[in-house]
């Protein structure tokens, strides 16, 4: 079984996969090993083969019992249930700032966090989506609550979350009509 562990870029997606007993397969390391399609001339990033990451994650799929992790803010493609981890704008801010993203960039990712695009889209791709609210959540605490999903103990449908207040009150604020 694979299960998308996914989100907006700086949402904690890969820290917690590194703490969870399951096999876990980072999406974005195969992206950078080749299977891509080249440079998105306007982003500057590599843009997935989503066809030749299909193909092999289905390769990868050992049998059913066997819970397998994909670790990507696109990895809800590729599964049938989906935990979508999210995160404050304000503390994503500092995240993706101390990793050298653009301020464009930035105002990007935090947009989407405020629109529940990954949310939306692992809603409309996916069976059975849970969200996970890891602000003011250690890893560990994060890490606890995806295995007590995984487990079948608790379930934490979407709709728990909402940033939009959060990050659009901000800006609505120094909008000025022309």
């Amino acid at each position: 079984m694979q299960i998308a562990l996914t989100g907006t870029p700086g949402t904690g997606k890969s820290t917690v996969a590194s703490l969870l007993p399951f096999n876990v397969i980072d999406i974005n390391s195969l992206v950078r090993a080749g299977l891509n399609v080249g440079v998105d001339p306007v982003r500057g990033c590599l843009d997935a083969d989503m066809e030749a990451l299909a193909k092999h994650l289905g390769k990868e799929m050992e049998s059913p019992e066997c819970i397998t992790i994909l670790d990507g803010h696109f990895s809800h493609c590729f599964a049938d249930w989906a935990i979508v981890l999210r995160l404050a704008p304000e503390i994503l801010r500092e995240r993706l700032a101390a990793r050298g993203y653009s301020e464009e960039k930035i105002e990007e990712n935090l947009e989407a966090e405020a629109l529940d695009v990954i949310l939306v889209e692992a809603v409309e791709s996916c069976s059975r989506v849970d969200e996970i609210d890891t602000t003011n959540r250690s890893p560990e605490e994060v890490a606890d609550l995806v295995k007590r999903i995984v487990g079948g103990e608790i379930g934490l449908p979407p709709g728990q979350v909402n940033w939009f207040v959060d990050f659009f009150g901000r800006t609505s604020a120094s909008f000025k009509p022309p």
